[in-house]
């Protein structure tokens, strides 16, 4: 049998003839359905390739669940194909999970979709497959993790222990949820500096907690445990397939993996591929094909057929619902776009910075090209975000001795207000020392607050004083610091002082709030420079949450990979842009 050819999608298809593939049989011209002959193509180009590198002669493209499970197709002989007939028979149960009961001595009331997720994860690990859970923050996906771990235990299956793998500020979360929900569940948290001491009760445990920094330290301790399963949660921390901490899950071997993350497209296609090459090696093939022929026809070629193709390929193995869907009874959320001018020293101030930086960075790229230059545009956009936000957070001589804000005296007027009307409030930023100009300011005022960052050690303390405290209503929170692992939903006003690129960031920390047990309506505010590049990162952040939706659901547009298009909108001047 001779190589197909490396056919490109634009290749393919100009042979599509008003949606048939015409080709010749004994000189007579046969008229076929093009798409379903594309896609037998590509999948057929990517089994031959994989046999050329000495791989298991299988499909293991997007292509071989579309294949196989097409009524006509199914009649055909396929050599070799009874694996994978065996492999979509377990993929199509996916869609038709059952709702199973509360496991006994489970101290909650699981909701319907909780039960349909819990069903999910049990047909999932029976199968020796793998899955993202990929519901929106404040659904509940410990519990419903919690609840399948006790089932399995219940149920005899549990032979070895469960890890699950967490960022730090998470662990006393999952710790206390064992404990509140599951106490029958022997659970060990296999971090910090006392670990080592507990390493003879590692197989005594049902469950394992154990941290992404602790992993990285003991994986060769770990790796060599049998584990009967393995969950990563937050696991948009392994979507950088380069990272050490991706390596490193893929060494441990378990009966099943999962993914935990409401995120799990958060930039870029290439996240999801390395979310998939941990919870099912080889399911959307190797890193550089999948990059060239689905991941460059969606994002820059805009393919909607193949972004179909993959979200139905992707589908069985991501169960993702939103509270819009299943939480009917959660109060209204009001999101405000809140716009700022910017006070004639601060304009001047960005303007004389984005001009600068345009002239320099133009120079650099005409000199080594856009993809060379990627340190210096991250300053320049710093520079110029770090303006919008103060300029005493902008480490340069033409910034010393400004001292108004536009947006701070915006932002205390609100507190002002928003205090006065008996508002919570959680106010975001991604700039500590903005948080300490914001807090200075405060204290002047008499007006009392907690926080919350980086180097915030006692992550207990400032959260209860919230919670209870009736005279404390600010709560000042790093984005990368309160955005997960908290529970706040004594609040009901959250303010995001200045946007981050990825939307889902900002979502993940409005969710501090809008979850279960929220019964107000919730307020979310984003501060935003009128003009500046603030504008331009709403648009960003819209393109990125398109590309998210779009691998869950069959509709949607993408366009999403940061260009040199995209750097010259982000530099425009500040009238170039109308509100």
């Amino acid at each position: 049998m001779e190589r197909l050819p490396d056919f490109s999608e634009d290749s393919l298809n100009k042979l599509n003839t008003e949606g048939q593939f015409i080709c010749l049989v004994e000189q007579q011209p046969i008229a076929l359905p093009f798409d379903r002959i594309k896609t037998m193509v590509l999948a057929l180009q990517e089994l031959l390739l994989s046999e050329d590198k000495g791989k298991s002669m299988r499909i293991s493209s997007l292509h071989a669940r579309q294949l196989l499970a097409d009524g006509n197709l199914n009649k055909a002989r396929w050599l070799g194909a009874d694996k994978m007939r065996k492999f979509v028979e377990q993929i199509n149960l996916l869609g038709k999970a059952r709702e199973v009961e509360t496991p006994k001595d489970f101290a909650c009331v699981l909701r319907d979709y909780q039960k349909d997720g819990v069903a999910w994860l049990q047909i999932v690990s029976q199968g020796g497959l793998g899955g993202i859970l990929a519901d929106d923050m404040g659904l509940g996906k410990t519990v419903e993790v919690l609840a399948h771990i006790l089932i399995d235990k219940q149920a005899g299956r549990l032979k070895h222990p469960v890890l699950v793998v967490c960022p730090t500020s998470v662990l006393p979360n999952w710790s206390a949820e064992i404990k509140r929900f599951c106490p029958t569940l022997r659970a060990i948290s296999f971090a910090g500096l006392g670990r080592m001491a507990l390493m003879d009760q590692l197989k005594q445990a049902d469950i394992v907690l154990t941290t992404y920094g602790s992993l990285l330290r003991d994986i060769e301790t770990l790796a060599a445990h049998d584990w009967h399963g393995i969950i990563l949660d937050e696991a948009h921390a392994i979507k950088n397939p380069q990272a050490k901490v991706a390596e490193c899950v893929k060494k441990i071997s378990a009966n099943y993996r999962f993914c935990l993350t409401g995120t799990p497209v958060e930039n870029h296609l290439g996240e999801l591929w390395s979310e998939f090459d941990f919870i099912l090696p080889g399911m959307l093939g190797d890193k550089t094909r999948f990059a060239k022929l689905i991941r460059k026809p969606i994002e820059k070629g805009g393919d909607e057929q193949l972004r179909k193709a993959l979200a139905s390929r992707i589908r069985p193995f991501i169960l993702r619902r939103t509270k819009a869907e299943v939480l009917k009874e959660l109060p209204d959320k009001t999101v405000i776009i809140k716009r700022v001018e910017l006070s004639n020293k601060q304009l001047a101030l960005y303007e004389t910075i984005r001009l600068s930086c345009q002239d320099r960075l133009q120079a650099e790229i005409a000199k080594k090209g856009f993809n060379r230059v990627q340190i210096e545009i991250l300053d320049a956009l710093l520079k110029l975000r770090q303006v919008c936000c103060h300029p005493r957070l902008v480490n340069l001589p033409s910034a010393k001795g400004i001292e108004e804000s536009a947006k701070l005296e915006t932002l205390l007027e609100m507190i002002e207000q928003l205090s006065l009307e008996g508002r919570k409030i959680l106010l975001f930023s991604q700039f500590t020392s903005m948080l300490d100009l914001v807090a200075e300011q405060l204290q002047s005022r008499s007006i009392k607050f907690v926080q919350l960052r980086g180097d915030t050690r006692d992550r207990v303390t400032p959260v209860e004083e919230f919670k209870t405290g009736a005279d404390i209503p600010v709560f000042l929170l790093s984005l990368k610091a309160g955005g997960v692992g908290l529970n706040l939903t004594a609040a009901d006003t959250v303010i995001h002082y200045d946007p981050w690129w990825n939307p889902a960031a900002e979502d993940q920390a409005t969710d501090r709030a809008y979850r279960i047990g929220q019964d107000k309506n919730v307020f979310v505010y984003k501060l935003i420079a009128n003009g500046t590049l603030e504008d331009r990162m709403l648009l960003l952040q819209e393109r990125k949450r398109a590309l998210a939706a779009s691998i869950y659901d069959e509709r949607g547009n993408l366009g999403t990979t940061f260009t040199e298009d995209d750097l010259r909108a982000l530099m425009q001047p500040i009238d170039a842009l109308t509100v």
